[in-house]
């Protein structure tokens, strides 16, 4: 499953993809997006693969207790995706990078928020200690990937916001609401293992 796995998220996106500021800024039809990057956790677990997603603490300013990858902003010197993703991770559950066979990339995806994300798949192979940044992080837990890929788990739901009807990609598991950009992904990475 992880050859597998490997081979298709890896011919996803060159290296070369024009699709990632360096600089931490880019205009998109006259909007300010800052640049940001998400590990996507594959956990190689003896009983199936797994997909490891964090709740986020319920003080931070911006999508607070929201589901998402371990990930944030671009820091001065950072010029890859990979280098981003991979600090935020040990910064926000304490996985090292030691601890990550990087495997590929995902579309990049820019948010309602101002970011321009850029999802970096990698594998983790247990044992790994989890380590939550309090500031950051309320929890840790893991989605069967065969639950991510069955495209009857994925849907799209409808919010009201600032006076309109907004839709969005949803998928929720047990207690969790994955929803917004952590959805897209998934779904985007259910598309792309999906013909298994």
């Amino acid at each position: 499953m992880r050859d597998w796995v490997k081979e298709r998220v890896s011919g996803q996106r060159a290296d070369s993809d024009p699709i990632w500021p360096v600089n931490g800024e880019i205009s998109t039809s006259g909007e300010m997006l800052r640049s940001a990057a998400v590990l996507v956790p594959l956990v190689d677990r003896e009983d199936g693969m797994t997909v490891l997603l964090t709740r986020r603490t319920a003080t931070l300013p911006k999508h607070a207790g929201q589901i998402s990858f371990p990930g944030g902003k671009v820091a001065p010197g950072e010029t890859a995706p990979e280098t981003t993703a991979l600090r935020e991770t040990h910064e926000e559950i304490g996985v090292p990078a030691s601890s990550v066979e990087l495997v590929g990339r995902l579309a990049v995806r820019d948010t309602s928020t101002g970011f321009r994300v850029a999802p970096v798949v990698g594998f983790l192979t247990p044992p790994f200690d989890i380590v939550e940044e309090p500031s950051e992080v309320a929890s840790v837990f893991e989605v069967p990937l065969d639950f991510v890929c069955d495209p009857g788990n994925h849907r799209i739901d409808r919010r009201w916001v600032q006076g309109a009807h907004r839709e969005f990609r949803a998928m929720p598991y047990g207690d969790y609401y994955i929803w917004g950009l952590t959805a897209r992904i998934l779904h985007e990475l259910s598309q792309i293992l999906g013909d298994e």
